[in-house]
């Protein structure tokens, strides 16, 4: 087994088979990088907190959780007002009521992370404080109905359990602030994906529109290379995880082939309820130990 960039190149006997890495640099996604920029992340909270003009970017903390195990993070975003509000984000293209789930446990890590910074002793009488928690979903995939809240109680105990964590859904924001730039801008990539498949063309050209059309064009112009990185980055390693994926499934088939080839089974019967062809039967077969 040996390195190659940011992906492990395992040989075995019969090919080379890159696999991802567990514990490899991975590149941020275009969310996570736009507003992990203050004059970014400002204008988010600014799209979410209209009403509030006094805020800027030195009172806003990062406080995104990061994996200690792997250069990956948990969540997508988090990040505190003062002592008084706190914002915890996801990214979400794909509808899953889990993300209540996962955003709940954030929040307890965040409040433990909290706790443990400002020496705030919860076994003790006096109550400590805490910042009042808003959580959110950035949903941009395609869906029928459209919830305002997923409800942690509602979803998964039907309204009749202690606790809840109720999770706001943000579909497209206001026309022209960075969360409907962000939208805008996921719509052109999938738009380009289906035009020119997961390749560095679409890439191009996602950026090329929206600064045409002035969606994140500040951003996109300041930050190209860094961002075509990011995308090409995250295309190829979507690609390799496809890859490997395939190839284990074929392995646990012929694995599951030789077993039967061991039990005496029929070719032909093997060659049915696996899937592979008589030949590739055959060849296993062969391989077999005398």
């Amino acid at each position: 087994m040996r390195y190659k960039g940011e992906i492990i190149v395992q040989e075995t006997s019969k090919e080379k088979i890159a696999v991802p890495a567990m514990k490899r640099t991975v590149k941020d996604s275009v969310f996570t990088n736009l507003f992990g920029d203050t004059k970014y992340l400002i204008r988010l909270y600014r799209a979410l907190h209209p009403e509030d003009t006094t805020t800027e970017e030195k009172d806003i903390e990062n406080v995104t959780i990061r994996n200690i195990l792997t250069d990956q993070q948990y969540n997508d975003l988090g990040f505190r007002i003062g002592n008084t509000v706190l914002l915890l984000l996801e990214a979400q293209s794909t509808w899953t009521a889990n993300i209540a789930v996962r955003i709940m446990m954030y929040l307890m890590q965040t409040y433990n992370d909290y706790c443990t910074e400002n020496g705030l002793d919860l076994y003790g009488s006096k109550k400590v404080s805490l910042p009042r928690p808003e959580l959110y979903v950035i949903y941009t995939g395609d869906r029928k109905d459209h919830p305002e809240y997923i409800s942690l109680n509602d979803e998964f105990w039907g309204g009749k359990a202690a606790v809840d964590a109720k999770v706001k859904i943000i579909y497209d924001g206001q026309p022209g602030d960075i969360i409907n730039q962000y939208v805008t801008f996921t719509r052109v990539v999938n738009d380009q994906f289906k035009k020119y498949g997961r390749t560095q063309k679409a890439a191009e050209e996602t950026i090329r529109i929206c600064i045409d059309e002035d969606v994140l064009a500040d951003y996109l112009k300041e930050k190209e290379v860094e961002v075509m990185d990011i995308m090409t980055t995250l295309f190829d390693e979507e690609e390799v995880t496809r890859r490997y994926g395939l190839r284990l499934q074929r392995e646990k088939t012929e694995d599951i082939a030789r077993n039967m080839l061991t039990d005496g089974i029929q070719i032909e019967k093997i060659a049915k309820y696996t899937g592979l062809s008589v030949s590739e039967v055959q060849a296993l077969q062969n391989l077999q130990p005398v």
